[in-house]
């Protein structure tokens, strides 16, 4: 007689306190030529770029993410769309691993750059989550096992072998701050890092032994 298997899927979590914080920081400069724009944008970003080093960023850790030269239309009555300059936008993506100093540091590259900086986004991550991520397979597991028990208990029948582990892999991405279009140069964004979760999901399949 076939003894019948149970199949359950259990979730975990677990969490930790980030230690790394990504940064995208973008200057926009309009200009009459796209020459000028482009040069612009350049110059903006390379003083960015300055600042963080002078703060202790090492240059791995600083990265061009993206460069456009884009025509600045503008709607004039009785003309229809005329182009009116070049706008060019060059970013730069950056990790900041003293969370201490990193919004001194930012604020600090927002500031040098002036009004055409971005300030695009601010995350907070985990660097290494390979213990925390064991931590909620841990708990995943624990949870499957529990739901399978009862299963099986109202089934009148124990479990028994494991029959097939599936690893499901159910863990979000990082938890971002809310970024910002414009910056302030006036004060350093307040962070605050709290903890990040990581999560994980387990689908199991026990034999079930029924009771005699």
């Amino acid at each position: 007689m076939d003894p019948g298997t149970v199949t359950v899927t259990g979730t975990g979590w677990a969490e930790a306190a980030p230690d790394l914080m990504l940064v995208s920081i973008a200057v926009e400069c309009r200009a009459e030529s796209a020459a000028e724009a482009y040069a612009a944008a350049g110059k903006g970003l390379a003083v960015v770029g300055s600042v963080l080093r002078s703060r202790g960023v090492a240059p791995d850790d600083i990265r061009s993410a993206g460069l456009s030269v884009r025509a600045d239309l503008a709607w004039r009555d009785g003309e229809g769309q005329r182009l009116v300059g070049y706008v060019a936008s060059s970013s730069l993506a950056v990790r900041l691993r003293d969370l201490g100093s990193a919004s001194a540091a930012v604020s600090e590259a927002v500031r040098a750059a002036g009004d055409n900086v971005r300030l695009n986004n601010l995350t907070l991550v985990i660097s290494d989550d390979s213990e925390v991520r064991a931590q909620a397979r841990d708990a995943a597991w624990q949870d499957a096992l529990r739901s399978a028990g009862q299963y099986a208990a109202l089934a009148s029948a124990s479990l028994g072998r494991v029959l097939s582990v599936t690893d499901r892999q159910a863990a979000p991405g990082p938890v971002p701050l809310a970024g910002l279009q414009r910056a302030s140069a006036a004060d350093a964004p307040s962070v605050e890092p709290g903890a990040n979760w990581v999560e994980a999901a387990v689908t199991a399949t026990w034999e079930l032994t029924h009771r005699q």
